[in-house]
């Protein structure tokens, strides 16, 4: 009779590991805080943004290596995500930034970057939801100030907030942010 290994068997909820097998380790298991290694992941990352364009193979590597590190760092799951974004892979894309949301609770750029996502997607009231999110994260940011103001003004959702963005826009954006906006207030003014 031939030995076939490890046997599993599952009766309701209750689970037989046959003596000598170990339970394979899941892949969701949250790692112990002595088996994450931030400072690696952090300099991985580092070097991974140096390459996101002109080496993205490469970027992709220590990215996902930077993970293996300390799968809670959320720079890194942010680039992977931009990675993804400019490769035009929406879907894995969107996971990532959806990781870096939520493990970087204070900052604008998973939002902002969530939010291109959804409007290259089409879901352009999905997108601008991230836009204010990204600008409550962080008020006052004008790179999100300068993605709701565009949003909303290129797919007809502007409201009364969208002539307060372009003001704003007009006192802090560079010279280029500063001509749109300022044409879109006159735009706005004189339909």
């Amino acid at each position: 009779m031939k030995s076939i290994g490890c046997v599993w068997i599952v009766l309701g909820l209750c689970l037989s590991v046959p003596a000598g097998c170990t339970a394979p380790k899941s892949p969701y298991t949250t790692p112990s805080p002595e088996r994450r290694d931030t400072s690696k992941a952090e300099r991985l990352t580092r070097e991974a943004v140096d390459l996101l364009f002109e080496d993205p193979d490469t970027a992709e590597e220590l990215l996902r290596a930077a993970l293996a590190a300390d799968l809670f760092y959320g720079m890194a799951h942010n680039n992977l995500g931009v990675l993804h974004m400019n490769r035009g892979e929406l879907y894995e894309a969107a996971n990532e930034f959806e990781w870096a949301r939520k493990l970087m609770p204070g900052s604008p750029e998973p939002r902002l970057n969530l939010g291109l996502v959804l409007e290259r997607a089409g879901r352009i009231d999905d997108a601008i939801d991230e836009y204010e999110s990204a600008l409550a994260a962080a008020p006052g940011d004008l790179r999100s100030m300068q993605a709701l103001a565009s949003c909303r003004l290129r797919y007809d959702r502007a409201n009364g907030d969208t002539d307060g963005l372009l003001r704003q826009i007009t006192l802090r954006g560079d010279a280029k942010w500063r001509r749109w906006a300022h044409e879109q207030m006159e735009s706005r003014a004189n339909p």
